[in-house]
């Protein structure tokens, strides 16, 4: 999840430029707001955001007359009878910034103002399993998100909070989230929480990780299959509350592709992710209801709304036909929505506020199960504590004043929408179909398919912009020049913070056993090399394969495979292991380098 980006953007600066403004004097006067007879305006662009075209109007001819009602297969108006008025959407706004202690207020912050779950988002050296005191990484600490490198740092993160109470999600998608959720488990055990009682999800999802601006060697394929795995496994035995993975479409749809590729991207990445499991010997139905997805809701209501639809059916369909899922709750499609960031846009900031109310909208007239606002300031910057209170404040003027959630899926029935649900349906179909006719997700990837997609919806997305033919207002109609537009100054990581993470580091290992931390890591970098052998046989049984895979080899003879790294994890940053250290091991047992940057060794050999 990268909440700066902005489309046709690969990076992960945060500062995001003005590139799609185009500036006053080279406006058309055919463009929007460059006339003074605008009573006579009628929209030029007549298809839907992603360029389907859309009728004058609909009638029954173009909609079935019924659907199945909510709560019932194959889900398409909603997974629950009900809906919001069994339980309202969790509202939950990430949130991160500094150090563990500056996060730890934020979040508590954010409970005082009526959040109803956490949702904690990491640096990004934390992110690429980076410790704070890498030597490549000290402008970063704590900038995107917050700095989580030792077990102790999770243990203030976490301070005064109750993890058994709440739902918590961490938001940490490479091959560093298996580390990040053994520290939290260990959290867990050293406050003496049952980890059957914990609730939340930890993102998981390291195929897409090089798509929100990281670089591929953070997340090699082979490593990043087997540790999402890992978690799955593990969550699915021992903490049964838990969401084992967060497939990532939105951060697909930030890069710039359309929502029919949004969906495929998503349903391929998540039949990867399926077919390594059932290769580990887990059954479908041991680990599909609690399967969850984080979807995007961009700007064009409507569409927006049909898409979550659509996909809540392909899912649906795609466990009972593909992989004879007998399950009722391995059907319902679980997804948490992000209002689109990359439809955010620096010129005029307060217009931001209106586009994330609309997706919003959107995402709860779909059926969102959990939601995050971005803040009206994030083009600049991190949100400000008022910023941040401003996007929690429109969940809850949706929640509470609109009658949005007085019943289930209030726009089932339009003619129009009914129509856009299945032609999304069938436009996403042909994505995916073209997806395992490569042998799936992973060889698509492998093959600089899906980069090559993503690069020309994005080229298309900026060429649209620049020529009028996409009307965006405050960038291409309606401007007005910088020295009249609002002045915004984002929240910025507290100097000290930074100095503090890389202190609390060095003053760790000086302070822990390090013939314990010696003989834990040993032990996971054994582990690490058996899990290599295992996941080449499971790449290799997946190459060019588009029915269910049956498990390869009985791995192991307990609950918990014994090529799955968690307990060896576990045990490491109990000792006083840092992310760094565990993550560098566990890469040099997959054959990769102990450190991706190519700057530090391994100091254990």
């Amino acid at each position: 999840m990268n909440r700066k980006k902005k489309a046709g953007s690969r990076d992960h600066g945060i500062t995001t430029s003005r590139k799609e403004e185009v500036p006053r004097e080279d406006r058309s006067p055919e463009r929007p707001g460059s006339r003074s007879d605008g009573y006579r305006e009628r929209p030029k662009r007549t298809t839907t955001w992603s360029g389907l075209e859309v009728q004058e109007s609909y009638s029954r001819k173009d909609a079935p007359s019924d659907r199945e009602p909510p709560g019932e297969y194959p889900f398409t108006r909603g997974i629950h009878p009900n809906m919001y008025r069994g339980r309202f959407w969790t509202r939950r706004e990430v949130c991160g910034i500094g150090g563990p202690k500056d996060t730890n207020e934020l979040i508590k912050y954010l409970q005082r103002e009526g959040q109803t779950g956490v949702n904690v988002i990491f640096d990004i050296p934390t992110m690429t399993g980076l410790d704070a005191d890498h030597p490549r990484v000290p402008h970063e600490i704590g900038v995107q998100g917050t700095s989580v490198s030792s077990f102790q740092d999770m243990v203030d993160l976490f301070a005064g909070i109750p993890i058994e109470e709440l739902s918590v999600s961490l938001v940490v998608t490479s091959s560093a989230a298996p580390v990040i959720l053994s520290m939290f488990l260990e959290l867990a055990a050293k406050r003496g929480v049952d980890t059957s009682k914990l609730r939340g999800t930890v993102q998981n999802d390291p195929l897409h990780h090089r798509y929100c601006g990281y670089p591929a060697a953070f997340a090699p394929i082979g490593l990043a299959l087997h540790t999402a795995v890992d978690i799955m496994e593990y969550t699915t035995r021992k903490v049964p509350g838990w969401h084992p993975i967060n497939v990532n479409g939105y951060d697909f749809r930030e890069s710039g592709i359309n929502a029919p590729q949004e969906m495929a991207f998503a349903l391929a990445q998540a039949e990867a992710y399926i077919q390594a499991a059932l290769a580990r010997g887990l059954p479908i139905d041991s680990f599909a209801p609690r399967f969850a997805f984080y979807m995007s809701a961009h700007i064009d209501i409507l569409e927006e709304v049909a898409k979550l639809r659509a996909i809540r059916r392909m899912w649906a369909r795609m466990m009972m036909e593909k992989y004879g899922a007998k399950n009722p709750d391995s059907m319902k499609f679980h997804f948490a929505v992000h209002t689109a960031g990359c439809a955010l846009y620096p010129q005029q900031p307060m217009v931001n506020v209106v586009r994330i109310a609309y997706q919003a909208l959107a995402a709860t007239l779909a059926g969102a199960g959990s939601l995050h606002c971005c803040a009206y300031d994030e083009p600049f910057a991190l949100p400000t504590r008022e910023s941040h209170r401003l996007a929690l404040r429109t969940q809850q003027v949706l929640a509470y004043e609109t009658g949005v959630a007085n019943t289930a899926d209030p726009l089932g029935g339009s003619y129009y929408v009914e129509s856009l649900t299945d032609r999304l349906e069938e436009e996403a179909r042909q994505v995916l179909n073209t997806i395992v006719e490569q042998g799936g997700m992973v060889e698509a990837i492998d093959s600089g398919w899906i980069d090559r997609e993503m690069d020309k919806a994005a080229l298309q997305h900026q060429k649209e912009v620049e020529s009028g033919e996409r009307t965006i207002v405050g960038v291409n109609a309606f401007t007005i020049s910088p020295t009249e537009d609002t002045q915004v100054v984002g929240e910025e990581a507290p100097a000290s913070s930074k100095k503090e993470q890389i202190r609390r580091l060095v003053f760790l290992r000086e302070g822990r056993d390090g013939g314990s931390v010696n003989t834990a890591l040993r032990k996971l970098g054994e582990r690490a090399r058996r899990a290599r052998e295992f996941s080449m046989k499971v790449r290799e049984s997946l190459k060019g394969r588009s029915t269910p895979l049956a498990p390869i080899a009985s791995p192991g003879h307990g609950e918990i495979s014994d090529v799955n790294l968690i307990p060896a994890m576990r045990d490491a940053v109990r000792y006083g292991a840092t992310l760094g250290e565990v993550l560098g091991v566990v890469r040099e047992g997959f054959g990769e380098p102990y450190d991706p940057m190519g700057v530090l060794m391994n100091p254990f050999e």
